[in-house]
């Protein structure tokens, strides 16, 4: 009911004005209709490759360091070299580090080309030429080698999702097994330079003591 604010006369509640005094009575308001608001479009990301998944998967551990170096050669554009550094590679033994990434060419250039350089130059330090090698250029190979597989399972697997991810666990990822191979050729290269320093110390003493002073003849 509507109350005349006149004379007080009740009303229906659609009336318009007052049965008693004719006073235009107050119209309520109708309710604002709600406007349905459009879904928001989806951020899309400019620095997130389409394929970054694929990169990720083939790369398994440390896939966001490994990304961070490969945006600079080109995810998807023209690929171009950039100056990088990759720790592992230089520290440990190389062909280990290219072996765990399950680059076996590669593995095997770095194991026998450091032995081939020290005997025919009878040169022990070259094998730190190599390492310095290993940890300037093993990001750029391995960016080329992740994209080598991935294109080729893009063309042979692409329409099957299932099959696509069984090929990228395949040929991506890392090989755990070699990290315990490590360990055991460091511990045989510590016994051996523990030995080889042993032999080389005269009558088989393990620290030689201060040499004695020489004892200045006294004249007669």
């Amino acid at each position: 009911m509507k109350s005349c604010a006149r004379c007080h006369q009740q009303n229906q509640e659609d009336s318009k004005f007052c049965y008693q005094c004719g006073t235009a009575l107050a119209v309520e308001p109708e309710p604002p209709i709600a406007t349905p608001v459009a879904p928001a479009a989806p951020i899309i990301h400019p620095e997130i490759h389409p394929d970054e998944h694929l990169w990720r998967q083939v790369i398994g551990p440390h896939a966001d360091l490994y990304l961070k170096h490969f945006k600079k050669f080109g995810l998807g554009e023209q690929p171009k070299f950039a100056m990088t550094w990759n720790w592992p590679a230089f520290l440990y033994m190389p062909f280990l580090w290219f072996l765990y990434r399950k680059m076996h060419v590669y593995a095997l250039v770095y194991a026998l080309g450091p032995m081939i350089s020290t005997y025919v130059t009878g040169d022990l330090t070259v094998g730190l030429v190599w390492s310095i090698m290993a940890g300037a250029t093993a990001n750029y190979t391995y960016y080329w080698h992740c994209r080598k597989q991935i294109t080729e399972i893009k063309k042979s697997a692409w329409s099957d999702p299932v099959k696509q991810d069984e090929e990228l666990k395949k040929a991506g990822g890392v090989q755990p097994y070699v990290i315990w191979i490590g360990v055991v050729l460091y511990i045989l290269f510590a016994i051996s330079m523990f030995k080889m320093a042993q032999d080389g110390l005269p009558d088989g003493e393990l620290f030689p003591g201060k040499p004695a002073k020489p004892v200045s003849a006294s004249s007669v």
